[in-house]
């Protein structure tokens, strides 16, 4: 690994008087400076963050070497950022970014190397979406947190400080210094397909505490944190990765509710904000999407809201922003919007040499590349980037996934899963009455780096808990012989515990839920996902929510189930009746406890 010496040699001698925090722009003559020196080029390979496939910067495996060859036209990382002078790089696990904390960590620096070792070299913005719950792209074992929701559930300010500084930390050791976290939507509509449990919640300004906290935890640990989506993607049923939603919200609307906790980042401090490839009339009734949207990204956010930080694009490979314009316009038409950054294009060679183009004709001018490099490098500075871009495989062991912070996320997924229902007091469950337990239901595809099935996790757990339980997958959608198979061992079980996901009225999960009841044995059902469930299920005795399927909410589900903690979670959104969507069968705010 380069030395610090080298670090400072190849920052061109001006580090030493780079700030390292604070919001002041007391550097800015020395940032400038180094603009002045960038070719037009390098300015605009500064506004982008792409992908790239590999564990390495410099030797990824060959498969990977083809897709990037396929997609982007180099080799390697060491390669993307000789060509393109990229100012940010983003880790996907499906691009195998993301084997193990110690090599992230040799990546990130390998990338820092790659860039540095070129001609007015800046460090690397290494981001990564690192939410926790259902989205989370760096897994065990790094410690692992509940989701927004849950959070959401959980009620506390802290609770999201601590989790932003704790993954904050973690993701720091690994030289990810950029999180595209938190979620602060508001999510209304129980149909959002998209966003869902990565909202903290229906109250706004019970978001907007959470998404401050969360903030000021993941900038306490020098990681940039990332507000999603602006103006808000809470009440949309269209996902913005296959289509393009539209917000029929009013400008009240949006002020009452969308915008409460864009502003209670902006108060915060907030490092960068990402726009939502969604259509906002009422904000500007032009057709576009707020991604490519000048009076939505600079007269509401940069205008009215205050806000100076780095603004993002979501990915520019998403439906949502693709289908009005070519992906030749689009980044072009983001910048004259007001973005600072050009997030993950499908093709960056089309993407890169359009804003080139749109310099070289006079479409955009220099001068508007120099004032997003400002904000770019302004974040980098206060990042302390310019000091040290690299992090020590001692850094690693000595932060990721300690027994402390998997202690911590343990103690806050005690404090989010939250009882719904509880007939005739049938949980706990007693391991004297119901000692032998089946676990059965849905096991979607197990979030990043936990070890999953749902089930498994669940009746493990319960296993550790001095229950004899069994594990059977039925899976999302179960046919008829699963659910026969199911209910004829559930009459071998003193008690079953079945996981929703998802659960429709048309669903085959209600016909298995409806047949396990029908046993006679006690039933108790988990929403992994969607709280939304219990209301297609009314049969059962006792219903959880836990908010995700990760293996850290489903220990405490377990523990809730067993009787070692009680339930303390509330629900952050609300439920609906199934049969008259317009009444609601639980308010924010419900929850029971033993």
């Amino acid at each position: 690994m380069p030395s610090r010496r080298t670090v400072l040699a190849a920052t061109m001698g001006v580090t030493a008087s780079l700030a390292i925090g604070g919001t002041a722009h007391a550097d800015d003559t020395r940032l400038r400076s180094l603009i002045s020196r960038m070719t037009l080029p390098e300015k605009v390979g500064q506004l982008f963050v792409m992908r790239v496939y590999g564990h390495s910067a410099t030797a990824p495996d060959q498969a990977d070497i083809d897709a990037n060859l396929s997609e982007i036209g180099v080799r390697t990382a060491a390669e993307l950022i000789a060509k393109y002078r990229v100012g940010g790089i983003i880790y996907f696990t499906w691009a195998h970014n993301t084997r193990d904390p110690h090599q992230i960590a040799d990546l990130s620096n390998g990338i820092q190397k790659a860039s540095l070792s070129q001609p007015r070299g800046l460090p690397v913005l290494v981001a990564t979406d690192q939410e926790h719950g259902i989205v989370c792209r760096i897994g065990a074992p790094a410690t692992l947190f509940p989701g927004a929701m849950a959070i959401g559930a959980g009620g506390s300010r802290d609770d999201a400080r601590i989790l932003g500084r704790i993954s904050g930390a973690e993701l720091r050791a690994m030289g990810v210094n950029q999180d595209y976290s938190p979620d602060a939507d508001v999510n209304v509509n129980p149909a959002n397909p998209v966003i869902g449990v990565r909202s903290f919640g229906a109250d706004p300004d019970a978001v907007a505490g959470l998404v401050a906290a969360e903030v000021k935890g993941y900038q306490s640990s020098q990681v940039a944190a990332t507000a999603k989506h602006f103006p808000g993607h809470g009440d949309t049923a269209v996902d913005s990765h296959f289509g393009f939603p539209v917000i029929t919200h009013s400008r009240e609307v949006w002020e009452a509710l969308d915008a409460v906790p864009f502003r209670a980042a902006v108060k915060a401090g907030i490092d960068s904000i990402m726009t939502a490839h969604i259509m906002v009339p009422a904000l500007d009734d032009s057709g576009d999407p707020a991604t490519l949207s000048h009076p939505i990204l600079t007269g509401i956010l940069r205008g009215e809201l205050g806000y100076d930080g780095v603004v993002i694009t979501d990915s520019l490979g998403m439906e949502g922003v693709r289908q009005k314009y070519g992906d030749d316009r689009v980044p072009v038409l983001a910048l004259k919007a007001g973005v600072d950054q050009l997030l993950n294009p499908p093709s960056l060679d089309v993407a890169w040499n359009a804003v080139l183009k749109a310099v070289q004709g006079g479409e955009l001018t220099e001068a508007r590349l120099d004032e997003s490099i400002l904000r770019v490098l302004r974040l980098k500075a206060r990042l302390g980037l310019f000091q040290d871009a690299y992090v020590s495989q001692a850094g690693v062991s000595r932060t990721v996934g300690t027994r402390s912070h998997l202690a911590a996320a343990d103690r806050i997924a005690e404090r989010t899963t939250t009882l719904l229902v509880n007939e005739e007091g049938l949980l706990p469950l007693s391991r004297r009455t119901h000692g032998k337990v089946l676990v059965v239901g849905a096991d979607p595809a197990s979030p990043s780096g936990t070890t999953g099935p749902p089930t498994g996790v669940l009746a493990a757990a319960l296993g550790e808990l001095g229950f004899t339980a069994t594990a059977r997958s039925t899976g999302t959608d179960p046919s008829a012989a699963t659910v026969a198979a199911a209910v004829a061992a559930a009459r071998e079980a003193d008690a079953v515990v079945v996981a929703t996901y998802n659960v429709t009225a048309g669903s085959s999960q209600r016909t298995l839920v409806g047949q396990l009841v029908a046993t006679g044995r006690p039933v108790v059902a988990v929403a992994v996902r969607n709280p939304y469930d219990v209301a297609q299920l009314p049969s059962v005795a006792a219903y959880l929510a836990s908010y995700s399927w990760t293996d850290v909410e489903l220990r405490a589900a377990a523990r809730v189930i067993a009787g070692r903690v009680r339930p303390r979670g509330k629900l952050p959104v609300a439920v609906q009746r199934a049969d008259d969507p317009a009444q609601v069968l639980y308010p924010v705010g419900h929850g029971l406890s033993y």
